[in-house]
């Protein structure tokens, strides 16, 4: 046989599977598409401010990828987190309870429990792949929290919370066949440039069926430092030093943090790579032609930090508000979100609703055609996704903080209150929507105002022996 014939043939099987190739990955999206299961990705920085993003009115830091992102989708400008700490706002994220009722509802180690409801278990539940990569913070190797106990099929990150503090570490956790083991590490090798390449590897092996991808990245969080020398070099000057006005941090004795010379530099540096990793992510989505079949969130922990060197002032990262993590002012919890689908969220809008992380279970409940389970504080806002008026609203947003002894905080309508056990509990009482800094402490011209809104505090919660009240 002639070898261009030979040759003909071989290309005429290769041209034969590739539209083999083709033709399954259409009958799949479709597929997922006429049985309701698009794909998810929710994303959440660790310790971002609500003005941190150049479309939240950020005016040094640009943040072009998450712009466009806005742009592109759905932008929400009354989210909030479910705590102004770690691990209970991932408690809320994960089981639609706000911390009235939720059962980890502060940074202490506490796993969740083998009967608890998490946003993994129930996308399992109709069918999805379950990707996890980045930090945990709900439970450790040895009990019920562990990652695999909760329903996540894939692994890899950090799962004790205070571990997630250094980015340069000798194992991560990774989870495969329903396995727990150690992930080696190079010490020398910054954790998030590898979380963020194995979630991207996660996407391509999935990409044929429903999945749902959590990537809880641990930047910015402290301690500060630069992921990559490429994302720092454009915030030096050609000596090697800050382009910025710097205030090096030293670090105290048995101190969580490493020393850093240049924290506004490498801040600055941890931005410029996640928001080029979020481009990289919806890019990956439209080379893989599963764009319009995919959710993709993005939002925040809770507000920014003052630690390792980080000054919040400096690039403004909360705006107008007032308060940092550890707060329940706005600045401690007010964070930002984004939700972007081509073909399925109307580009350009704006969600003004008062919505907080408790909502997500129920709406990717709605958004995949499930039952939201029930007894959670949780509302779905799928409608606003899709351009309709909520028929579901809160009464109230309501949270509880014991790092500090115990203090409170609830949102009913543009009021809100907040008790501070270092104010001896006084109830403060503010109007959002003349006074977004909280500023003007009006409890004392409308106290029935208050004493309503009390009343409503008191109802919001139910005691809990993990979380004493002192």
């Amino acid at each position: 046989m002639a070898i261009n014939t030979v040759f003909r043939r071989i290309t005429s099987v290769y041209r034969l599977v590739a539209l083999c190739t083709i033709l399954f990955t259409v009958h799949v999206c479709h597929a997922q598409k006429k049985s309701g299961s698009p794909n998810i990705i929710y994303i959440m920085a660790d310790d971002l401010g609500y003005a941190d993003l150049g479309c939240y009115g950020q005016k040094t830091l640009r943040t072009p990828h998450l712009d466009q992102m806005a742009k592109e989708g759905a932008r929400f400008t009354q989210f909030y987190a479910g705590s102004t700490v770690c691990a209970p706002s991932r408690c809320a994220l994960m089981t639609g309870k706000h911390m009235g009722h939720a059962y980890v509802r502060g940074n202490k180690e506490m796993p969740l429990r083998p009967d608890d409801m998490t946003l993994a278990k129930l996308m399992k539940n109709k069918g999805y792949v379950t990707g996890m990569y980045g930090k945990w913070g709900l439970g450790l190797e040895d009990n019920t929290g562990s990652p695999e106990k909760q329903g996540w099929d894939e692994v890899l990150g950090y799962l004790h919370q205070r571990v997630a503090h250094r980015y340069n570490v000798d194992y991560l956790w990774q989870v495969n066949a329903g396995k727990l083991s150690k992930y080696p590490m190079d010490t020398n090798t910054n954790t998030h440039t590898v979380i963020i390449h194995k979630a991207k590897d996660f996407i391509r092996q999935q990409q044929h069926k429903p999945f749902f991808l959590y990537l809880p990245v641990t930047i910015p969080h402290a301690e500060m430092r630069a992921p990559t020398p490429e994302s720092l070099a454009p915030f030096l000057k050609p000596d090697g030093s800050s382009v910025f006005d710097e205030k090096p941090f030293v670090r105290p004795p048995n101190g969580s943090y490493r020393s850093q010379p240049m924290p506004n530099a490498a801040f600055a540096a941890m931005m410029k790579q996640m928001d080029e990793d979020v481009g990289s992510i919806l890019a990956l989505l439209k080379e893989l032609g599963i764009a319009d079949n995919t959710y993709v969130f993005f939002t925040s922990d809770n507000g920014p930090h003052q630690e390792g060197g980080r000054v919040v002032e400096f690039f403004n990262s909360n705006g107008d508000l007032k308060g940092y993590k550890r707060d329940l002012y706005e600045g401690g919890i007010r964070v930002p979100m984004i939700a972007w689908a081509p073909g399925r969220i109307r580009a350009g809008t704006e969600v003004h609703e008062p919505l907080a992380n408790w909502d997500v279970l129920p709406t990717l409940a709605e958004l995949t055609q499930q039952k939201a389970p029930a007894g959670i504080d949780g509302l779905s806002f799928a409608a606003v996704l899709e351009g309709r008026s909520l028929k579901n609203k809160h009464d109230y947003l309501y949270w509880e903080f014991f790092e500090r002894g115990f203090d409170q905080a609830l949102r009913a309508g543009d009021w809100k209150i907040v008790k501070r056990k270092s104010n001896n509990s006084k109830t403060e009482l503010y109007n959002l929507k003349d006074d977004l800094a909280e500023s003007n402490d009006l409890a004392t011209q409308f106290p029935d105002k208050v004493k309503a809104l009390e009343k409503l505090m008191e109802s919001a919660r139910v005691d809990s022996q993990e979380f004493p009240v002192n």
